[in-house]
């Protein structure tokens, strides 16, 4: 997956925020401060919406942004993955030079992701209201977030949207986008969409490990790319164990030869 120097991005202000922690405003007189309700570390915060020159523009999809223990910022804009490090002063947000990377998205999703970014520069003010978070630019622009329940494994809808091979994940094969997914029931039972055919199975869930048993699945033929898709999702399913972490919204599912698959709670 390549990376290459972006536009500073706002959700990095707010990961710099989660990094200090909640901070009073800095200079003499002043009464602004971040609020310590609702605490920034640790939490993923998702964007509603930004607004910019007076036009909101609501997230046509699962954008968010979280902050890493080494104070590096990172999220997602709904369709590509962003990194930067930041810095925070008081209520006061400066985001650095960042990473993002080059996934070509759909047009209403790029119409968003160029909004957050002409939204997410210079110094940004902070408000933090009842587990609601504003960031405010010079210019008045504002992004508004909300803090996001984690999502349980059990009983979630997990749409797979990359692969994974030792540790490095990459984008789906054109076309597959949304088609793959797992539920897995109270009763240990799995089902779902390997990206053509339906699949059924069990399973166990033991510390950090599921062990899958026996799969099952429909025989249908599809194009190329779904299939090879599948293939893939097989390999993992078919390993027995597999590793599994959920971070918020976002389930990884790992084997012991490396390879896995990555996926996000779907709430639709």
């Amino acid at each position: 997956m390549r990376y290459q120097l972006s536009i500073p991005v706002t959700a990095l202000a707010l990961l710099a925020l989660a990094a200090c922690g909640t901070e009073r405003g800095g200079g003499a007189g002043s009464g602004d401060t971040v609020a310590p309700d609702v605490p920034l570390a640790g939490v993923r915060w998702s964007v509603e919406s930004v607004s910019v020159d007076g036009t909101k523009t609501a997230s046509p999809s699962d954008a968010y942004v979280e902050i890493t223990d080494k104070g590096r910022a990172q999220g997602n804009y709904g369709c590509n993955h962003f990194g930067a490090d930041i810095t925070v002063e008081g209520d006061t947000v400066t985001v650095g030079p960042g990473e993002v990377t080059e996934m070509a998205c759909d047009k209403k999703i790029q119409g968003f992701e160029d909004a957050l970014r002409a939204a997410f520069s210079g110094k940004l003010k902070a408000k933090l209201t009842d587990g609601r978070l504003t960031l405010t630019t010079e210019k008045g622009d504002t992004i508004a977030l909300t803090a996001e329940r984690p999502s349980p494994l059990i009983g979630t809808k997990w749409t797979v949207d990359s692969l994974v091979a030792d540790e490095t994940a990459t984008s789906l094969p054109a076309g597959t986008e949304g088609k793959a997914h797992l539920t897995i029931a109270e009763d240990g039972t799995v089902g779902g969409s390997l990206g053509c055919n339906r699949f059924t199975s069990t399973a166990k869930v033991s510390g950090d490990s599921i062990t899958f048993g026996r799969l099952a699945s429909t025989r249908k033929l599809c194009p190329g790319p779904v299939m090879d898709l599948e293939r893939e999702l097989v390999q993992v399913l078919k390993q027995g164990t597999v590793k599994y972490e959920v971070k918020h919204r976002a389930l990884t599912l790992t084997a012991s030869n490396g390879k896995g698959l990555a996926a996000y709670a779907d709430m639709r």
